[in-house]
């Protein structure tokens, strides 16, 4: 008699196991990811060196906010003194920047991009090992929760910037430019509350959620955000260029900002 094992076996598909490449164009998501990536970090840079035409009154720039230094065009607050020359844009940049680079969501990103580890699915490593995170460099990525509580006030700061846009030379108003700053605030604010370590921090370490809540309410509306957090990564991320280069435009004198009262 056959036992119930050999039938279980007998019964258990077999997947072929197939060597053969993909033939699909499984290299245009890394590829768009590189260029925009890329093209994201050149801008910023070239914003954060160029000290010039970030504030068009009253509006200031998401990548020169809060402006801290003495040489700042338009201040929110001066904590530095005269002794800064550099571009007041480096005070600041590096806690959102932090933030990025080590979000859980751009490190999926930039792996299958430019390590290509995977670049796809059913694609093999460009590398013969993994390591992980385990190691220099790449070990530094556990600090993304740290810049995550760095991060926090930055939403309320650029939501203060949108307020202040409301504020006009000739008195109350409200532009285009006061409606891009109040969206990019939204924006990053949602980034941040979707961002894996918001969710842990208001469910974490908790054996029963009934028994907090608050927390379990505060860990259900933040794990909705999170399902959606690399849609809100990128929107968010091409919002900061936008609001930026809108910004500049009027500051040039290329453009006039409409005005709705």
């Amino acid at each position: 008699m056959t036992s119930a094992t050999e039938k279980q076996r007998e019964a258990t598909v077999r997947i072929p196991v197939v060597d053969a490449p993909r033939r699909d164009r499984w290299w245009i998501a890394p590829l768009a990811t590189v260029l925009v990536l890329c093209a994201f970090v050149v801008y910023g840079l070239w914003v954060t060196f160029s000290n010039d035409n970030y504030y068009a009154r009253p509006y200031l720039s998401p990548f020169y906010s809060p402006c801290l230094a003495a040489n700042c065009e338009h201040h929110t607050w001066t904590i530095v003194g005269d002794w800064w020359t550099l571009s007041p844009a480096l005070l600041v940049l590096p806690i959102p920047l932090g933030f990025r680079l080590t979000c859980y969501y751009y490190r999926k990103a930039y792996y299958r991009a430019f390590f290509w580890s995977p670049p796809a699915c059913a694609v093999p490593d460009a590398r013969s090992r993994y390591t992980g995170e385990s190691r220099f460099p790449l070990i530094l990525q556990n600090v993304h929760r740290y810049f995550f509580y760095l991060v926090v006030p930055f939403p309320f700061i650029l939501l203060w910037d949108a307020i202040r846009a409301f504020d006009f030379p000739n008195g109350l108003g409200m532009g285009l430019g006061t409606l891009i700053l109040l969206v990019n605030a939204g924006l990053l604010g949602a980034y941040v509350l979707s961002c894996h370590s918001c969710r842990h921090l208001c469910g974490g370490r908790l054996d029963v959620l009934s028994r907090s809540p608050r927390r379990y309410r505060a860990w259900r509306f933040v794990s909705v955000l999170n399902e959606r957090h690399m849609l809100i990564a990128w929107v968010s991320l091409v919002s900061v260029a936008l609001a930026d280069v809108y910004i500049r435009l009027i500051a040039t004198d290329v453009i006039r900002d409409p005005r709705f009262f």
